[in-house]
């Protein structure tokens, strides 16, 4: 049985001086439950899981869980470079009442296949939890191969989808071929929620849902029903959103998307820096002609 199919948020992580903002936090993901949103994804890259602490880092899965409050599924972003830090800081995510950890591959070190297969191997053996593999090789130098996907789904009962984000349409269709129907597949990329669930994707991992919630759950439920033609409506009244919010470094644009809506400030931790005054002209118009903002 799919366990995680539809629009999941890779939420942002609020900062006030220096400190997480826990009340923006809060009505964040009471605006993703508002919204319809299937789950939240906190501490992911969107979440800036590489400039919080390990303190911090646990504390923001336990904060979303407590606000989340059954409403929508927790898949709590907890993967990390090193196998022994992923596993701690796994672990901690089921004591904290997660729904499931999302594990990037491992960055900058680049191991190989096989150290790849080892890494998420040990991870699956040290907990419980459901687990998507998260696969951006734009980020981490590396890609999960379709064949240590489908050995390690093989290996490991708990490993039960991946969220692709290489961009590359045609490896849905490799991942379908090799894992069957039942090995969930979701969007990494929301300008590509649409063509990846045309080829057999289940949902998306959004940053957009983030600004713009109902909205992309509108797509992805389009498109899931196999609705393509509202899901492809829906894809082009949304695309200048997708594009504006990744023109620096994401999650910088959203953001600043979220300030206009009042819910959180735009602080974020160095090295990021909050957009240039252009880009935030861009994002204002854009949201203005979805009717998010006056």
């Amino acid at each position: 049985m799919l366990q995680f199919t539809g629009t999941y948020t890779a939420i942002v992580t609020p900062f006030l001086d220096g400190k997480i903002d826990v009340p923006a936090l809060e009505r964040l993901i009471k605006s993703q439950i508002k919204g319809g949103v299937d789950g939240i994804v906190p501490v992911g890259t969107t979440g800036e899981s590489p400039t919080v602490s390990f303190e911090e880092h646990i504390e923001i899965i336990r904060l979303a869980v407590k606000f989340a409050a059954g409403k929508v599924k927790v898949l709590a972003g907890t993967g990390g470079n090193a196998t022994d830090e992923a596993i701690f800081l796994t672990k901690a995510a089921e004591e904290a009442g997660a729904d499931g950890s999302l594990q990037v591959a491992p960055y900058y070190n680049k191991p190989t296949q096989q150290g790849l297969f080892q890494h998420f191997h040990a991870i699956a053996r040290a907990t419980k939890l459901p687990i998507i593999l998260y696969s951006i090789p734009g980020r981490c130098g590396i890609e999960i191969a379709v064949e240590t996907v489908d050995r390690l789904a093989h290996d490991s009962v708990n490993i039960v989808g991946i969220k692709e984000a290489g961009g590359n349409v045609d490896r849905v269709s490799q991942l379908r071929a090799a894992l069957g129907k039942n090995f969930t597949i979701l969007s990494g990329d929301d300008a590509l929620t649409l063509p990846f669930m045309s080829c057999g994707a289940h949902g998306v991992i959004s940053v957009t849902s983030n600004v713009a919630p109902k909205e992309v759950v509108h797509l992805v439920a389009a498109a899931a029903k196999g609705k393509f033609d509202v899901a492809l409506k829906l894809h082009y009244k949304l695309y200048p959103l997708f594009k504006d919010l990744f023109i620096e470094t994401n999650p910088a644009p959203a953001k600043a998307a979220l300030k206009m809506l009042g819910i959180c400030g735009e602080e974020i931790r160095l090295p990021l820096v909050p957009v240039t005054a252009k880009t935030r002209e861009t994002i204002a118009a854009t949201m203005k002609s979805l009717g998010l903002v006056k």
